[in-house]
């Protein structure tokens, strides 16, 4: 078969394959071939870390070594009990405080988170 000159003049080369890719796989060949290849890809989740409870600024912040050699010393438990009794007292007074300048309760829960935001940078919640 000689090569023949398309209509933009380049020259064609020739070739057996006439028609389209499906019709060139025939019969089993291709019945075996599609069952061969997955209709879905699994993918695999992105590994997430587990959320963290606690403090971001753990071990941070100019009391967190007294804090840390305190918890230590006197036990995980008897630690967190003294903690809880602290902070109870600590929003007592910023509640006293509140009713001595008239300040409405949602004041009083800001003055609470800030106290709190201020104790995890200063290193008492470590």
């Amino acid at each position: 078969m000689a090569a023949s000159i398309s209509a933009a003049g380049l020259k064609a080369l020739p070739s057996t394959f006439h028609g389209s890719w499906a019709t060139s796989l025939a019969g089993e060949d291709r019945a075996m071939l599609s069952k061969s290849v997955p209709t879905y890809v699994r993918v695999a989740r992105p590994l997430r870390s587990r959320p963290r409870m606690g403090n971001v600024n753990e071990g941070k912040g100019l009391f967190a070594p007294l804090v840390v050699l305190t918890r230590n010393v006197i036990g995980r438990k008897r630690f967190n009990q003294l903690r809880g009794k602290a902070i109870a007292l600590h929003s007592q007074v910023i509640t006293e405080f509140c009713k001595t300048i008239g300040a409405d309760n949602k004041q009083r829960q800001g003055l609470i988170r800030l106290a709190k935001k201020n104790g995890e940078k200063l290193g008492f919640l470590a």
